[in-house]
């Protein structure tokens, strides 16, 4: 991810990254990453379970996040979604990054047509649009 950092961030984005490790944790990675993003703990698997990207089990563990990029505009519409089964899948951010770059244009974007409301917390709602 934070190879795709400037991309992401001269498109328009923002990138902050998500995991259920504890936050102390985090912290060690974010350093060890020299990371220019932050990372946030899901500790309690809140956010996995909310944004639909927890899995059930994977190969014997549970409470575990899929691997997951999301574009949100800044009306907080989920206008790209990417979500994989295989953990050791690494996403290709170039679909997401076509997305900030359209929104950043002001033109229509051509990401998931559907729209599917997205719980993305008890008082939050987003939707695909």
């Amino acid at each position: 991810m934070e190879q795709q950092f400037e991309t992401v961030t001269s498109a328009g984005g923002s990138i902050v990254a998500i995991a259920v490790t504890a936050t102390f944790s985090q912290q060690r990675f974010a350093a060890e990453l020299r990371a220019s993003y932050p990372l946030l703990s899901d500790w309690n698997r809140e956010v996995s379970s909310a944004w639909g990207v927890a899995y059930r089990e994977w190969k014997g563990h549970r409470g575990l996040a899929k691997r997951s990029v999301f574009v949100i505009d800044r009306d907080g519409v989920v206008r790209y979604r990417w979500v994989t089964d295989d953990a050791l899948e690494l996403p290709d951010l170039t679909e997401a990054v076509t997305v900030l770059r359209d929104l950043g244009d002001g033109a229509p974007v051509d990401g998931a047509q559907a729209s599917v409301p997205l719980q993305a917390a008890d008082d939050v709602s987003c939707t695909i649009q």
